[in-house]
């Protein structure tokens, strides 16, 4: 089963966003949790956030926490907001805040665990000369 959360118009850039998503893709939702927290990086606040929304849905649908792992973490960009800072001689310098989107996905499904049986292809039959 798949849970997921979408968090719009974050006010960070997507390429920060970025760089903190891919320390904890790989990790577990808990784990990755209590690293973003001790992260001395602003986005990883908002990492944060929604992380604990998906984590809360997936505990609303009876998920257990512990069997989940990241099936997607999506950073994609936003509107921008068009800016200007004025400059000498009655110039204007434009600039762009960037928006972020994070969509997150949690799986249950990653953390089965089958038990390894026999082949069940025939082995191949040697060819003996007679």
């Amino acid at each position: 089963m798949e849970i997921q959360t979408i968090q719009k118009y974050m006010h960070v850039s997507p390429r920060k966003l970025r760089l903190v998503a891919d320390m904890v893709r790989k990790m577990t939702p808990e784990k990755s949790l209590n690293i973003l927290r001790m992260t001395p990086k602003m986005a990883a606040m908002d990492l944060v956030k929604a992380l604990e929304t998906v984590l809360a849905n997936a505990k609303q649908k009876g998920m257990d926490a512990k069997n989940l792992t990241f099936k997607k973490i999506e950073i994609n960009e936003s509107m921008k907001m068009r800016r200007f800072k004025a400059g000498t001689r009655g110039r204007v310098k434009p600039f762009k805040r960037r928006m972020a989107h994070i969509k997150i996905v949690l799986s249950d499904e990653g953390k089965v665990i089958s038990q390894k049986t026999e082949d069940k292809k025939p082995k191949k039959e040697e060819k003996t000369k007679e």
